[in-house]
């Protein structure tokens, strides 16, 4: 591994095949200075980033890649999206997709490596996959990144170039989830038994039902990624103090951040291993609960589409409601308002115009109320998504198009 400077780093452009593709941190943890080098040096290449927030590159000469499309990407008329379950993202890297250059955001060097800090998920794989075609790893060594371990840690004979930044990482502050959002959140909790293991992303119904289970005991986490709310649950002794958490990347607060600095029981993993559905099926009575935009009177969810447009992608709720559903007592919940306030729209619609992300959960849960899904007839499930989910102005409707597709 050789330090080198931002102006050196502009250097190594020139070595690199026409259109390269730059495999690079995603998420929160994007090393901004070392990607503005490339995008200044290089007239076209293609950016593989997972869930790409708003102030990358993005200009005529330029290819957004993602399997999970972030608002950084989301409106990019150039966008490639590549539908792939999140486990299954790592090894496009040895199959159609090779990258030519991997750029990480990394601690500074200690004890000969760095660590990926907040964001591992799929850039292990791809620096192994770049390595085996000589391809280059150049690493961002930021002072604020906190330092985490697991499949966060990469020895620096895995990395060809480090250029040193001190740059603050993005951060958000918790907030209090609506009102709306702690109903739901009460109602999934109220089925999250003590020595249960979660799964939950960020947001208001995730922060919500996290909200309702402090007084829980022996609680485990087994995710792709956690926020600020199970910082909360270790606050008021929720978590299993012997059990590690797993996730494979973090964002939250500059204190989520700080908890997680040099922390033994976080155990970051690589996508592959923790997104593995037969690894999720053997943590004890898994919980899974995952967002979608719209599900249908057949108990199909759509997550990823609104108006056949891409909006994200499968991610991870294939993996997990597949690996919940074959974990002893486990459980996979969809969670969601029963109504569009801005579209006015109802969120439970007779059947989908747009590709299914995933189906046969659980339950689904509204504000209004549980669908029981998993185990009942089409009819049934139907029933019970008018009946328990669906918003009370709509119900007549959905009972006049359940008749014409069978279901009532």
């Amino acid at each position: 591994m050789r330090v080198i400077t931002l102006d050196d780093l502009a250097g190594l452009t020139a070595t690199l095949p026409g259109n390269p593709r730059l495999v690079v941190s995603g998420n929160f943890a994007t090393p901004l200075e070392a990607l503005a080098v490339f995008d200044r040096e290089l007239a076209e290449y293609r950016l593989f980033m997972l869930n790409a927030q708003l102030g990358i590159p993005d200009r005529v000469g330029v290819t957004p890649e993602s399997a999970f499309v972030g608002p950084g990407m989301r409106h990019s008329p150039r966008l490639h999206y590549v539908p792939c379950r999140l486990s299954l993202v790592p090894f496009l890297f040895s199959r159609t997709m090779p990258p030519d250059v991997v750029l990480i955001h990394t601690t500074p060097v200690a004890n000969g490596a760095v660590s990926l800090g907040v964001e591992v998920n799929i850039l292990p794989a791809a620096i192994e996959a770049c390595r085996a075609r000589g391809g280059i790893v150049i690493a961002q060594a930021n002072t604020r990144m906190p330092f985490t371990v697991g499949d966060a840690t990469v020895p620096v004979e895995a990395i060809d170039y480090l250029v040193e930044v001190d740059e603050p990482l993005p951060a958000k502050e918790p907030t209090d989830p609506d009102d709306m959002s702690l109903e739901i959140g009460e109602r999934i909790a109220a089925r999250v038994a003590d020595g249960s293991t979660l799964q939950l992303g960020i947001g208001a119904v995730p922060d919500a039902v996290l909200h309702r289970l402090l007084d829980r005991r022996g609680l485990r986490v087994w995710t792709e990624m956690f926020s600020d709310g199970v910082l909360k649950l270790d606050a008021h002794g929720a978590l299993d103090s012997n059990a590690k958490l797993t996730t494979s990347f973090i964002f939250g607060s500059q204190a989520l951040y700080d908890w997680v600095d040099h922390n033994g029981r976080v155990h970051m993993v690589r996508t592959e291993h923790s997104n593995d559905p037969s690894l999720i099926a053997r943590q004890p009575l898994m919980t899974s609960v995952n967002a979608a935009l719209q599900v249908d009177l057949f108990g199909q969810a759509n997550a990823s589409r609104i108006n056949t447009r891409i909006h994200s992608g499968f991610g991870g709720q294939t993996d997990f409601i597949v690996g919940a559903l074959h974990a002893v007592g486990g459980q996979a919940f969809i969670a969601m308002k029963s109504w569009h306030p801005k579209a006015q729209v109802s969120t439970i619609v007779p059947l989908l115009d747009e590709p299914v992300t995933s189906f046969q959960h659980s339950a689904v849960v509204t504000e209004n109320g549980v669908a029981e899904i998993w185990g009942y007839n089409q009819q049934e499930q139907a029933r019970n998504l008018i009946e328990q989910a669906a918003h009370p102005d709509i119900r007549e409707e959905l009972w006049e198009e359940a008749a014409g597709l069978g279901l009532a």
